[in-house]
């Protein structure tokens, strides 16, 4: 339904229902669905909305079976037939970017006029919380609301929906980007756009669909993870919850655990300290965002196929005690995506996990430095990228409030990568080493930039071992701008160098353009987070 027409219809309930208002509402409800007709587009087309530049765009809908619908945009005008099951699809042609607004017009049973249309770059912005947290609650995100006047910048989110039934549709609508708009959509999703459209001087579409905690098992279809071997874990682990969380035993356990809280709350409240967390329902899992296929059924589904450049991505804390599986799982979810959306392998960029938790005191195994090496590994799939954030994190908070930082490298990915500009974009990365009597010479990739380090001279992040495994901090040094030597005077026959390898390492080599080393370990040592068979 055309979002005017859902407007026109709510005031009119609004005003009519009184103290029978229930009859009266019925049968208004009955004669807003009559005056719709039977043809409708989802939430992704409405108002503002942004259509993807030099490419063609799918645009699809419902009407009466057999029903013959016309769309018009421009001076372009396609036909179709809405099939048996009322599906109709039409594919507009490539088009430059545009500034002037159009209509796009669609006629079947009814007639959906949907306005103000521009043409330039859309993209997803997909993850956890930390994708998902909001412009208002970031440092100068108040700051740089008062300033967000971009009539061009259009911004549409995706509301969270759990479940396993894939869902057509959503309550949502594009907005355009303003002071007010701004300050509730995706922070990273903003500041990214933000960059896009002032450099490339083009409209810029952005599609917040990010839910906090979730596990990337959620955002895959469920039959498609049914459907690799390699997943059987993963699948089964989900129907054994599945089956556990329906039980009645599952329900009395939950009454147990609210009737606890509710005196812990009592008590806190008293004296003064945090309230603990309400315990979750078993429906609340069932509906959530770590049930495998839940987002992907509930929340993606209804937007693929739209038109997109590509995909910003931040997420892998809900999976890092499961970071060996991340392996498979992350860039399958890539490919699965890029293979749902039919679209070619369209960029698809993410942001390695921050440095999070305690400092560690002495070095040793990391369920997130692990997570941290399945997502580098991720980059051997093409047209991908990393931002590597080892320095933006904040240890004692998960959702670190600098997000300007990690959004603009993102952007230097999408401006170097996919639109031609020449920026320094990927993290240096470690190439190869070589031991050199007691100590072992690291070689690097800087992509265009030499090392260096940042806060004091001194070489911090490396530690070394021998063949009893036991790790020491490591003395090191640059010895240019691609080399670093490594050393500890305890250890003369070195087999092994790692760096940046913790939850919260205390690391300082960067770029002469100011991006971190990329975290990475020379051995091959048996992962902590390897399950167990």
């Amino acid at each position: 339904m055309n979002k005017s027409v859902k407007a026109w219809a709510a005031k009119g309930l609004g005003r009519m229902i009184g103290g029978s208002g229930m009859l009266l509402l019925a049968g208004l409800m009955v004669a807003a669905v009559d005056l719709r007709g039977a043809l409708r587009v989802p939430s992704v087309f409405t108002d503002h909305m942004v259509l993807q530049r030099e490419q063609a765009n799918p645009v699809w809908g419902w009407d009466d079976p057999g029903t013959k619908v016309r769309v018009r945009f421009g001076e372009t005008e396609v036909r179709t037939v809405a099939d048996a099951a009322g599906r109709w699809e039409v594919e507009l042609e490539a088009r430059p970017a545009q500034w002037e607004p159009e209509t796009l017009l669609i006629e079947g049973t009814d007639r959906l006029e949907i306005e103000d249309v521009l043409v330039g770059e859309v993209w997803i912005c997909s993850g956890q919380s930390n994708m998902q947290w909001p412009l208002r609650q970031t440092w100068n995100g108040d700051l740089n609301a008062l300033g967000a006047d971009y009539p061009g910048m259009r911004l549409l989110t995706v509301p969270r929906v759990g479940t396993q039934e894939l869902q057509d549709d959503f309550d949502g609508e594009w907005v355009l980007a303003g002071p007010e708009t701004v300050l509730d959509f995706s922070a990273i999703g903003y500041y990214f756009g933000r960059f896009l459209h002032e450099t490339l001087d083009v409209p810029v579409g952005l599609i917040d669909n990010a839910w906090g905690g979730s596990a990337a098992e959620a955002w895959i279809h469920r039959e498609a993870l049914e459907g690799e071997g390699r997943f059987r874990r993963i699948v089964e682990t989900a129907a054994d919850k599945e089956a556990q969380m329906q039980t009645p035993e599952a329900r009395e356990a939950h009454e147990v655990a609210l009737e606890e809280w509710e005196a812990a709350k009592a008590s806190a409240e008293a004296e003064g300290r945090r309230v603990p967390r309400k315990p979750r329902s078993p429906e609340a899992w069932l509906s959530g965002n770590q049930r495998a296929g839940n987002i992907y059924a509930g929340v993606l589904h209804p937007t693929i196929g739209y038109g997109i450049r590509g995909v910003i991505w931040y997420q892998g804390e809900s999976n890092a005690s499961r970071a060996q599986a991340y392996r498979d799982l992350f860039p399958y979810l890539i490919e699965h995506w890029r293979s749902e959306w039919g679209q070619g392998d369209f960029p698809f960029y993410w942001v390695q996990l921050a440095d999070f938790r305690e400092e560690a005191d002495v070095p040793g195994e990391s369920a997130w430095a692990e997570l941290r090496e399945a997502q580098t590994r991720t980059l051997s799939l093409p047209n991908t990228g990393q931002a590597v954030i080892i320095d933006l994190g904040e240890g004692n908070d998960i959702h670190p409030r600098n997000k300007h930082d990690v959004a603009a490298r993102l952007a230097r990915w999408a401006l170097a990568r996919d639109y031609g500009y020449d920026l320094t974009y990927r993290s240096p990365e470690f190439t190869s080493g070589r031991v050199a009597g007691s100590r072992v010479e690291i070689d690097f990739k800087g992509f265009g930039s030499s090392l260096r380090t940042v806060d004091t001279d001194t070489v911090k992040g490396f530690a070394i071992c021998g063949e009893d495994r036991e790790w020491r901090w490591a003395e090191a040094r640059l010895v240019d701008g691609d080399t670093v030597e490594v050393w500890h005077e305890a250890i003369p026959e070195p087999v092994a160098v790692r760096y940046a390898w913790a939850d919260n390492p205390d690391c300082n080599l960067f770029s002469e353009d100011g991006l971190p080393v990329t975290p990475f370990r020379t051995d091959s040592f048996p992962m902590i987070t390897k399950p167990e068979s």
